[in-house]
């Protein structure tokens, strides 16, 4: 009696340990969007904005992901940086898309400043077992070519130093043609996210199929 006891009790462990190892295997990653109003749908119908169009497709490729778009329209790298610990902190994502930098350029703000606040960002995502897809921006031709380089070319710097994959700029194809954009010249249509999203794809695939 003592024996078969034994001997179903070990079978029953190793069946709860294969079940909890089975479990893990498929729970769904977390995708946390940390960007500013071109990734929180400003100006559109809910649901047409690029985040929303990659969880649809997600889905249709059944990649198991559930996304938690954070981005909130105006915002910074500062304030990115500022909220960033608590959303690591209450989502646990397995990756981080930081679409940031776009309003600090807008102002005028110094490029080395958001470089620090992106460095930053990147450095504790990973510290916290994420990986990161850093997605770039560029500023308009009237910004003075050196601000625009300069600009431009914190993102590449940054992917290099830190060893994540780069979006070099979000809007190809999108910046080039101004029906494209809202009133505003600054927010794309609804009709310009499926090119917004094609652009980050290829960089995002490989990360959440990892």
């Amino acid at each position: 009696m003592l024996a078969r006891l034994k001997k179903y009790t070990v079978g029953a462990l190793a069946a709860f340990a294969l079940a909890a190892s089975g479990s893990a295997y498929s729970a769904p990653k977390t995708v946390l969007v940390v960007g500013d109003s071109l990734s929180a749908e400003y100006g559109l119908a809910r649901g047409s904005g690029w985040v929303a169009l990659l969880e649809q497709r997600l889905k249709a490729q059944k990649i198991d992901a559930r996304i938690v778009n954070a981005s909130i329209s105006g915002d910074t790298t500062s304030g990115g940086r500022t909220r960033l610990p608590a959303l690591l902190q209450q989502h646990k994502p397995n990756l981080v898309v930081l679409e940031l930098g776009a309003n600090d350029g807008l102002r005028g703000l110094p490029v080395n400043a958001a470089e620090d606040n992106l460095r930053t960002m990147i450095s504790l995502a990973q510290k916290n077992r994420a990986k990161v897809l850093l997605v770039g921006m560029r500023m308009p031709p009237n910004y003075g070519r050196a601000y625009t380089e300069r600009f431009s070319g914190m993102y590449k710097e940054l992917a290099g130093e830190l060893k994540v994959p780069l979006v070099p700029f979000m809007l190809e194809g999108v910046a080039q043609e101004p029906a494209n954009f809202q009133a505003d010249r600054l927010h794309p249509l609804a009709t310009a996210h499926p090119t917004i999203l094609n652009n980050i794809w290829p960089q995002f695939a490989p990360l959440i199929k990892e």
